[in-house]
């Protein structure tokens, strides 16, 4: 083997290393919560515990990269649905898929959504998802497919609102939550409405490094 090919396969391995290990850390802190150890993922894994290490030095880092995974898939399709004619129709299937993958794995928020907050990159990340959220939502009130006064962090709340309003239902029902979603787009519509009898939320920012969501007005 030449060293160009050695190095080839390092990468592959190492490729498949990280694929393994997210998979396994997902599911193992799904089921035991985030105490569970290195030392459990790396053997749910099949890999040793210093490969884990060199991959995610910290449980932190490993919590993080599971929440980017989620984060990178929606940014992702926010991006694709910037460039669709219908404005309205591409927010409202940026919604369907943001709570599609909440419904898939419903540990997710509260095992490992709200721990990976901690992480700088984690929400420079959710800033930035926020930020386009509201340039598909600004869109879809420029064509008059939604009401005048909804903001991208109404819609940003609306995913886990509507994920946990269908929640009870999903084991017997998975698909509940796209009864919810219709509902509550129904409401977004622009329509003549009475004017909302409350002030649209500040925008989100995770700058606070305690993890919790900071607001400002802008």
């Amino acid at each position: 083997m030449t060293g160009r090919t050695a190095a080839v396969q390092a990468r592959a391995d190492s490729v498949r290393n990280r694929r393994l290990l997210l998979r396994a850390a997902t599911e193992a802190f799904a089921e035991c919560g985030v105490d569970v150890s290195m030392h459990t993922i790396a053997q749910r894994a099949g890999v040793a515990k210093g490969t884990v290490f060199r991959h995610f030095p910290t449980k932190d880092d490993l919590l993080a990269a599971i929440m980017m995974q989620m984060l990178d898939r929606l940014l992702e399709t926010a991006d694709r649905l910037m460039r669709a004619h219908d404005a309205g129709r591409a927010l409202k299937d940026f919604m369907a898929h943001g709570i599609s993958l909440l419904a898939a794995d419903r540990a997710f928020c509260d095992v490992i959504g709200r721990p990976s907050l901690q992480h700088a990159d984690v929400r420079e990340a959710i800033d930035r998802l926020c930020d386009t959220v509201e340039d598909l939502t600004a869109r879809a009130r420029e064509q008059g497919a939604v009401r005048a006064d909804i903001t991208g962090t109404d819609i940003v709340l609306l995913l886990g609102g509507i994920h946990q309003t269908a929640q009870p239902l999903l084991d017997r029902e998975p698909q509940a939550w796209e009864r919810f979603l219709e509902i509550a787009f129904d409401g977004l519509r622009a329509r003549d409405r009475a004017t909302l009898p409350h002030p649209p939320p500040a925008r989100l920012r995770m700058a606070d490094p305690s993890g919790v969501a900071a607001s400002t007005a802008e």
